[in-house]
């Protein structure tokens, strides 16, 4: 049997997201007046590389307010780290041959993890969005990758922590695995 090509998505899935733990510490909020106050279109603009770190933080908050981004970026720095098993797990994976690439809704923030973990061990970065310009769940984000790769839905498998993620991927004909933990995930890609 071919083994598919595996698309990853990296927050959550490969590294804990420090968002829903650094952020709201950070600005002094919790994550309900956090989601309230914030910009609703600004990270997704910033995830798709159509702003800069600078308009970022005029527009990261709804109100205007000013945001130490340089402290905001060093505190999410610090954060990265692997998920248990998954650093492990992507070693085994690349050892077995298989072609792994990041499909991920990340920022040019994503150039931090490569620094601090060194996932280009593992992974080609190919697919972030703020190189694509496409988010998930856009059936785009999908579809490019294919192009680019030159692979047929059939031979690529998606992983995910999110379902909503995972169920659009399915809807371009790519198997999809929600990540439920690297024990699960080993046992369902190397058996």
């Amino acid at each position: 049997m071919t083994r598919p090509v595996l698309l990853f998505d990296v927050m959550d899935t490969i590294v804990r997201d420090p968002f829903f733990t650094v952020t709201p510490d950070f600005f002094a909020m919790s994550m309900a007046e956090l989601l309230a106050a914030k910009c609703p279109d600004a990270w997704p603009a910033f995830e798709r590389g159509e702003i800069d770190e600078r308009t970022l933080a005029h527009r990261y908050f709804r109100d205007g307010r000013s945001v130490d981004l340089d402290s905001l970026r060093e505190r999410m720095r610090v954060a990265y780290a692997f998920l248990p098993g998954m650093e492990a797990l992507l070693a085994d994976l690349a050892g077995a041959g298989f072609e792994i690439h990041a499909l991920s809704n990340y920022p040019v923030w994503w150039r931090m993890i490569e620094a601090k973990l060194d996932l280009g061990r593992f992974l080609e970065w190919s697919f972030v969005s703020c190189k694509t310009g496409l988010r998930k769940p856009e059936a785009g984000a999908f579809h490019h990758a294919l192009g680019v790769l030159s692979r047929d839905p059939r031979d690529c498998a998606f992983i995910d922590d999110r379902p909503s993620n995972c169920a659009a991927a399915e809807a371009v004909g790519i198997e999809a695995i929600v990540f439920e933990g690297a024990a699960s995930l080993r046992a369902r890609l190397l058996g």
